[in-house]
């Protein structure tokens, strides 16, 4: 019994933790809109207040302080109430802060680790051995994300079968087309110190997916450079796969 209850009291416990900012908001916005209703009822109780304030001043109208000070103690649970709620979702907004900044801090290092280690293949193997292992990977990346017909997206900018990488989707198109507005992408960037994901996927003719407009690539880690493979689809057309040398990143717009 001691065990399941210390289960239970976990399980809870690692729940609370894992969604404490969408509990916390919850909570916040639920304490305004009580705060609300609280604040109506102190209303007129308020309301009565001021005119036993006036008839026992024998005053027909009471100065704003007077009011404040005759007034305010009925909407004491109201204002306790909102700043408890505003504190909830300040705290929800302040853990998701420190958690992107967390995961920001994560992927950098995660991004520098994976472009020493590409060094470290290529000095160790040579760029061809290299190119030879990012094609099995992109080969091995197709057959895992097999292509339906359906799915393939029409840009008319070209015919060649492509796949991107990075969200997996088969479009087509061809290398230069791909180049070409990674190009102007980059000479956007260099003006503009950054660009997002979904503004690449604009270019080369595709739609914008859910995340693209918060990952992207700025000045800091250099311009986009775009790593194709070649490999077979699983009709055994030729499909190019489209990667990058250093990666979309959260943080893109927040320069150093």
């Amino acid at each position: 019994m001691n065990t399941k209850l210390a289960n239970l009291f976990k399980s809870t416990r690692n729940f609370i933790g894992k969604h404490s900012p969408e509990i916390l908001t919850g909570i916040g916005i639920t304490g305004l809109l009580t705060t609300t209703v609280l604040a109506v009822k102190a209303t007129p109780k308020a309301l009565y207040l001021i005119e036993n304030a006036k008839e026992d001043q024998n005053k027909d109208k009471l100065k704003p302080v007077e009011v404040i000070k005759i007034a305010w103690k009925p909407y004491i649970p109201a204002g306790l109430l909102a700043i408890a709620s505003t504190s909830c979702i300040v705290g929800a907004s302040s853990i998701n802060y420190k958690r992107n900044t967390a995961l920001a801090t994560a992927y950098a290092i995660s991004e520098r680790t994976l472009v020493r280690y590409r060094d470290k293949v290529i000095d160790t193997l040579g760029e061809r051995k290299e190119k030879e292992i990012k094609e099995k990977v992109a080969q091995e990346e197709v057959n895992q994300n097999r292509k339906q017909d359906n799915t393939v997206i029409i840009t008319s900018k070209g015919n060649t079968l492509c796949m991107d990488s990075f969200s997996g989707r088969y479009f087509r198109s061809d290398i230069d087309s791909i180049k070409k507005a990674i190009n102007k992408l980059n000479r956007e960037l260099t003006y503009n110190q950054y660009v997002s994901l979904n503004e690449l996927y604009g270019e080369i003719g595709l739609d914008d997916i859910k995340n693209g407009s918060i990952l992207g690539w700025n000045l800091d880690s250099g311009l986009i450079e775009p790593e194709f493979s070649t490999c077979l689809a699983d009709n055994d057309e030729p499909c190019v796969v489209i990667d990058y040398t250093v990666g979309p990143r959260y943080d893109f717009d927040k320069l150093m």
